[in-house]
């Protein structure tokens, strides 16, 4: 599977510190007190008109308890989007217009297969049918990340229109059509396993799941991340900035450094690469 390399980020730079100022409990002023940084380009920064530089950066980095390496890169428009490797099922990223990115599903089928699992469900059945790609006829399930328009949209739509016998939503969430799945669960469909896993913080019921071979002896795998991690940053922590960090800490330690993460915005990027370079891993 190939990575997007056109796609941008889902965050700026303005965007991580924000998130990481909101985290903190820090306000723009006492941030450029403790760390020498003016105020007028920490609010710039914010504001999208960053032109920090990497000692600014690393001063920022070291009060908002980000990894530096990361959020140079970031600041400078050259944060690394990894060469992915080969999974032993078929992917089909669904990427639909959200404002003035993109809100992603996903597909998993085995390889030439026409049923498919299908994450999340964007907008609605019109968004996603615009990008449905025509060899996949029919769904053994949906499974949901989180409860939000952009991922949740026309649940029952879908699950009419595919034919799918079960849809799985976090424990906890309410959505029509839908079953909870709590952490550690798991299901087979022919040669793939999912497990969900409870990853509370951007949401309060909140699911990553992990998506494997059942048959092909390798570790290579995929995680469906919802909210919780992007390429170069975190979801908005709007249920908890405690939870969002232990479950990012977690789930990309547990994971094999391979696993090609598939998150909710933005490009597809891999474990080992968010660890090294994400600016909240740090």
């Amino acid at each position: 599977m190939n990575n997007t390399p056109s796609l941008p980020l889902e965050d700026e730079l303005g965007d991580v510190l924000d998130k990481a100022m909101r985290r903190a409990g820090i306000t723009p002023e006492a941030l450029a007190l403790r760390t020498g940084v003016a105020l007028g380009r920490i609010c710039d920064a914010v504001d999208y008109r960053s032109d920090l530089s990497c000692d600014e950066l690393r001063r920022l980095a070291a009060v908002l308890k980000l990894n530096e390496v990361g959020l140079c890169a970031l600041g400078s428009g050259q944060y690394p989007q990894p060469a992915l490797g080969a999974l032993p099922f078929s992917v089909w990223p669904l990427r639909m217009p959200h404002g003035i990115g993109v809100a992603n599903a996903y597909l998993v089928g085995e390889c030439g297969s026409s049923r498919g699992i299908l994450f999340d469900t964007g907008a609605g059945i019109d968004a996603l049918s615009a990008v449905w790609p025509p060899a996949i006829r029919s769904l053994d399930a949906v499974f949901l990340t989180h409860v939000e328009p952009e991922h949740a949209g026309g649940l029952c739509d879908v699950v009419a229109k595919f034919g799918a016998p079960k849809a799985c939503i976090p424990d906890g969430a309410v959505a029509p059509c839908g079953q909870g799945m709590g952490e550690g669960m798991s299901a087979r469909f022919g040669g793939l396993e999912v497990t969900a896993f409870a990853t509370p913080g951007h949401a309060a019921a909140h699911n990553c799941y992990l998506v494997k071979s059942g048959t092909a002896r390798t570790e290579s795998a995929l995680l469906v991340s919802g909210d919780l991690v992007f390429a170069g940053s975190v979801g908005g922590a709007f249920f908890s900035h405690e939870k969002l960090q232990a479950n990012l800490r977690r789930m990309l330690a547990m994971v094999p450094p391979s696993t090609i993460i598939a998150p909710g915005h933005g490009p597809l990027t891999t474990a080992e690469n968010e660890l090294r370079y994400n600016p909240f891993a740090g």
